[in-house]
């Protein structure tokens, strides 16, 4: 079974996922691994992601785990195998981890569902609106740096764009619309670019207005996605010290409800439009 040197969010969620398993049938990592045969050492390896494992092994694990969720294990052997080399790597020097797992979840994301108050969504971003919010960042970035970042965002919008689109909706406060970083040519440039983008049938932007009563998010950007099984979905917290990778039960259930309620309030499609439509013709 072969080492992994630097385990990714996908194969970290994996052994963790196979750890519930093993909790929930009441065994130890010590029992686990007697009835399997195998040291405990390779138990406590797998479900902390350091060791690759295969599908075989998963399937193996799950009966041994009394799974009766045979969606739930067919999921968990998806995810099995080497760790796979994504475009994101080539950034794995210039960036921080949690952005590269950022990357590799939108990639096997089913579909994703965002809310963002201030900033727009990172995967609508244009380059020149990237590049002067990143001149914001505090500790300030070297212009190399803003440069990595801003291709990095851009490239993380192929899955938008793939032979099958991942299905993404964006609630998105006015008050984005209205900040006008970098300038009114950038903002203007930048709405412009998202109306461009909502009109793509996979893409659904829905604008929350002022004026609206009550507002069920803390103001952190959220990032919901949707895996191949209710018990693989994540939320992502854009935070000011990185990414918060959220899984838990409650969690999910707790951000599937705050996205719902601000999908319920925002503007439906078409005034979501004419709204962005009237804010660039006043920059």
């Amino acid at each position: 079974m072969p080492s992994v040197p630097s385990a990714t969010l996908r194969q970290q969620r994996l052994g963790a996922e196979l750890r519930k398993l093993r909790e929930r049938a009441g065994l130890t990592s010590t029992r686990a691994a007697a009835l399997l045969g195998v040291p405990q050492a390779r138990i406590s390896n797998i479900e902390a992601g350091r060791y690759a494992v295969s599908a075989d092994r998963v399937r193996t694990l799950a009966r041994t785990y009394s799974c009766p969720d045979a969606a739930h294990v067919d999921a968990l052997a998806g995810m099995t195998g080497a760790r796979k080399r994504g475009w994101w790597e080539e950034y794995r020097d210039d960036l921080p981890s949690g952005l590269l797992d950022l990357a590799e979840l939108e990639h096997h994301a089913r579909a994703m569902r965002v809310a963002v108050t201030v900033h727009m969504p990172g995967l609508l971003q244009t380059p020149e609106h990237a590049r002067a919010t990143m001149r914001e960042v505090v500790p300030p970035l070297r212009p190399y740096e803003i440069e990595h970042r801003v291709s990095y965002r851009v490239k993380r919008q192929v899955v938008l764009f793939e032979d099958r689109p991942t299905p993404y909706t964006a609630v998105v406060h006015e008050a984005a619309l209205r900040m006008g970083f970098g300038g009114t040519e950038v903002a203007r440039a930048q709405l412009r670019y998202l109306l461009e983008m909502s009109q793509e049938p996979t893409i659904t932007v829905l604008v929350l207005p002022f004026g609206q009563t009550g507002f069920p998010a803390a103001g952190q950007p959220i990032t919901y996605a949707t895996g191949p099984v209710a018990q693989l979905d994540t939320v992502v917290l854009d935070t000011d010290h990185g990414c918060d990778f959220l899984d838990a039960e409650a969690q999910l259930q707790r951000y599937r409800s705050v996205l719902d309620r601000m999908e319920s309030r925002a503007l439906p499609r078409g005034q979501s439009r004419d709204l962005i439509h009237r804010i660039v013709k006043e920059l």
